[in-house]
This record gives C-alpha cells, sequence and structure tokens, in this order.
C-alpha cells in the first residue's frame, strides 16, 4: 500500500468513526465509554495521518 493510498483510506476511516460520534453523541442517552473509545481511535487515526503527511 503506499503513503497516499494509507492516508486516504485513514481519513476514510476517521470520517466514519466520526459519524458513529454523532450518532452516539444524538441518543437519548449517550455511553460515556462508546463516545471516549470512539474518539481516543479518531485521534489515533488523525495523529497517523499527520505522521504520514510530513
Amino acid at each position: 500500500m503506499t503513503r497516499l493510498s494509507r492516508i486516504e483510506s485513514l481519513k476514510t476511516r476517521h470520517f466514519r468513526i466520526d459519524q458513529k460520534i454523532m450518532s452516539e453523541g444524538g441518543r437519548p442517552r449517550p455511553d460515556a465509554r462508546v463516545l471516549m473509545c470512539l474518539k481516543l481511535q479518531k485521534l489515533r487515526i488523525k495523529e497517523e495521518i499527520e505522521r504520514l503527511s510530513t
């Protein structure tokens, strides 16, 4: 996998996780543990994207 394709794959995953966060946050009683886990995954992906972009 080339670096550019890896970055695109990570951006897609980042977007999907963001959608899950918004979906969970829109529930009447969002699960704080689920939100924390999703946000941590999103942060790790963002950091990897930044690392690969430099």
